[in-house]
């Protein structure tokens, strides 16, 4: 990381770039001990804030000083975004139109729909922008509420406490790879969770959902779908999970289903063949992340629920003189204009160009990877590439790799051209025979995670 800290009201030289890969923390998960490597310490290297000197007004040096550290600042970033592979972030956008709204306070505390006391609000693109998605995912205008969150958690925990309400008594199922969140808010709403084995895939295994249904036949079921897993992109398969809670002897007023689409819930729409999220079918909620597809310079999301859901959870702010049945009391006012912005700009037809170009680019890689006798995988409908892990944990941190166990991923978004994925490619295989002790590449068995048609370990590979 590139920039200055603070000593004794002085501004120093340049933070350093390298951490420590050595440090690591135990982890305890399902009864498994395995080891989760850690970055720096950003104590260590803070940008302390320090009280100005007397004549700071006068002299102009602490204005000097600040502007040099955020100029070194943007440089680390712009250097951090050029190496940036391992998360779902589209990162290429250009919002300078909306500069001029920077110097307002906007937000929209409260409810969407109904204005507060507070004047300084984008109610008018919030609400524009949500019923953009509720045409995408078929929901009529009236019959629709939802907002804008700070991020995809959010969204999740937003779709789950409704579930809540609608089945104060229900359990909540959730795959194994499902987001972090959605078992961050069974712990934070005290609700049974019960976990349910995904496919090699990393799709939901509807025989394992069978079963744990049928010894909870006497409770509601609150059920997190994925619409694109975390690590693997899969993507659960919604009317097999429906069918298995109809065969099952779930009725309709008996489950809730809220969809984690956090990235994928805006990408399939326009990825042909692939099956529809969409209200027509009995599902409670929806969630997306703002800032992923779309592309967006704060995290944000979107979370579409029933209208006949969110009376359990609304209730009157005469502070506020409107109504709140948000997770946030103040709401950012400024995310709703960046996703209003993106959404006229680009349209219905340059998001399908933009889908298109990224699943493409997604089989090129997975192509090359397996060209170069490293093992991966790209799951159907999606544009997470997953790989072999590399054994070189700078490698992993200069390209922002994100891994899990044995495995990493690519995630392919707009702003991943087939030009940087040649230079990941390029030093991956350079690099690649250094981690090995007789300096040859040898791939590691990772068919335990990706299947074995996908492994490309000597034992699979001549299999």
């Amino acid at each position: 990381m590139v920039g200055s800290i603070c000593n004794g009201g002085k501004l120093l030289e340049e933070l350093p770039e390298e951490f420590d890969p050595k440090v690591v923390l135990p982890l305890v998960v399902d009864n498994k001990r395995k080891e989760i490597v850690l970055g720096r310490n950003v104590h260590t290297s803070c940008l302390a804030v320090t009280e100005p000197d007397a004549d700071d007004e006068v002299t102009g040096d602490r204005e000097a000083d600040m502007a040099s550290v955020l100029a070194r600042y943007r440089k680390s970033l712009m250097e951090r975004t050029n190496h940036h592979l391992g998360y779902p972030y589209n990162l290429d956008f250009d919002y300078g139109a909306l500069a001029q709204l920077q110097h307002f306070s906007i937000n929209n505390l409260g409810d969407p729909f109904i204005e507060s006391n507070y004047g300084v609000h984008s109610r008018q693109f919030e609400v524009g922008v949500l019923d953009w998605f509720a045409r995408l995912w078929e929901l009529e205008k009236n019959e629709y509420w939802g907002y804008i969150t700070n991020c995809g958690t959010e969204g999740n925990l937003h779709g789950i406490l409704v579930g809540r309400e609608v089945f104060p008594d229900g359990i909540l199922y959730a795959s194994r790879e499902s987001h972090y969140s959605v078992f961050k808010a069974a712990r934070m709403y005290r609700m049974e969770c019960v976990k349910v084995d995904t496919l090699v895939s990393g799709e939901i295994d509807c025989e394992d959902f069978r079963t744990k249904l049928i010894l909870n036949k006497d409770k509601p079921a609150i059920l997190n779908v994925n619409i694109g897993t975390t690590v693997k992109g899969a993507v659960d398969d919604l009317d097999l999970v429906i069918k298995t809670l109809e065969e099952t002897g779930f009725a309709h007023d008996r489950f809730y289903i809220h969809c984690d689409g956090a990235l994928f819930g805006l990408m399939m729409p326009f990825v042909k063949r692939a099956p529809k999220v969409t209200f027509k079918k009995p599902i409670g909620s929806v969630s997306v992340s703002g800032h992923k597809f779309v592309g967006c310079p704060m995290p944000c999301g979107v979370q579409i629920t029933r209208l006949e859901h969110i009376n359990a959870l609304s209730r009157n702010i005469e502070y506020l003189a409107s109504r709140d049945a948000t997770i946030m009391g103040s709401r950012n006012g400024h995310a709703p204009i960046f996703l209003w912005y993106t959404l006229n700009r680009k349209g219905y037809r340059g998001f399908q160009k933009e889908v298109q170009k990224c699943l493409r680019n997604a089989h090129y890689l997975k192509d090359r990877l397996k060209a170069e006798g490293i093992g991966a995988m790209l799951n159907e409908l999606s544009s997470t590439v997953v790989f072999e892990r590399p054994q070189d944990e700078e490698f992993v941190r200069r390209w922002q790799l994100a891994c899990q166990g044995n495995i990493a991923h690519v995630v392919v978004m707009p702003n991943i051209t087939i030009e940087k994925l040649d230079d990941f490619m390029d030093e991956l295989i350079e690099k690649r025979p250094t981690w090995f002790k007789d300096g040859k590449s040898q791939s590691p068995c990772i068919a335990a995670d990706v299947g074995k048609e996908s492994c490309a370990c000597s034992l699979h590979k001549q299999g």
